[in-house]
């Protein structure tokens, strides 16, 4: 199951549904449907029949964007990406004045499931999506972001919904924290509608190189999930109007300051 369950499910789902959009109506009947389903598996325990019939997401519809060899598809500074053993590696050496990134120029999506592993050595990195290029910075970004920091930092934003290079409007720029489903009307700040677990838990989720996490960013309408080893880590239902974006490009982050090295592979995406 992805979300955790808790006491409070019903009373977050009731707040979806005051949300009104039409996919936070449909996460609020799935919080329902969850419920009902934790105890229809206690039920087939206890030896009563369960419905308990949910199989592990397949690949149906998923394209690879990387093909593992060369950064064929990509554009970015060669100073600081490579491809080495399957995956796209990045580092800020030498070091950078400011963000840079390796954006994929297959298309601009909108609704859609992107699916890749990723570790990450040092200070900060993230995955860019609907996102768009900085006018004034040549391979500079901004927009949705699947945030992460390395071990020295304890992974403290991995699975942050961020809103990089937000500029003066910094009510946008952590728009959902790891561990919380949140709102954003027109001109406000985020509203926190429910939580999705516990801190501790959920970094206990988060795998430390040498090992490979798995990332999901599923985007919706204006409703974004990111998921890290089959657990929701944030949620967030975008209502800011002058600011949400419908659709837009996907990138890798190279980030500047403390040294750090993003490596990312089996890179897929399915459109929705």
């Amino acid at each position: 199951m992805l979300f955790r369950r808790t006491d409070d499910t019903f009373r977050v789902a009731a707040r979806l549904l005051a949300l009104g959009t039409g996919l936070a109506m449909v996460l609020a009947i799935g919080l329902y449907a969850q419920e009902a389903a934790g105890q229809a598996q206690k039920g087939a325990k206890k030896g009563r029949p369960g419905e308990g019939n949910t199989q592990p997401q397949d690949e149906y519809g998923f394209n690879q964007i990387f093909d593992g060899k060369t950064l064929t598809g990509w554009d970015g500074d060669p100073t600081y990406w490579r491809v080495e053993d399957g995956a796209i590696v990045g580092q800020n050496n030498p070091q950078i004045k400011a963000n840079t990134f390796l954006i994929w120029r297959g298309g601009t999506p909108g609704n859609f499931e992107l699916r890749l592993s990723f570790r990450l050595d040092g200070w900060n990195s993230g995955i860019q999506y609907r996102s768009s290029e900085l006018p004034q910075s040549k391979w500079g970004m901004k927009g949705y972001q699947a945030d992460m920091t390395g071990v020295p930092f304890n992974q403290g934003v991995t699975g942050n919904i961020r809103e990089e290079a937000s500029g003066s409007d910094a009510r946008r720029a952590f728009a959902a924290l790891r561990g919380q489903f949140t709102y954003i009307a027109e001109g406000k700040k985020p509203q926190l509608v429910g939580s999705l677990g516990q801190e501790s838990e959920l970094r206990a989720i988060l795998k430390d190189p040498p090992e490979w996490n798995d990332l999901q960013i599923i985007a919706r309408g204006y409703t974004l999930i990111q998921v890290i080893n089959g657990r929701v880590m944030s949620i967030m239902v975008d209502d800011d109007l002058p600011f949400r974006k419908a659709d837009g490009l996907i990138g890798i982050q190279v980030h500047t300051g403390q040294p750090m090295k993003i490596e990312v592979r089996n890179i897929r995406i399915k459109m929705l």
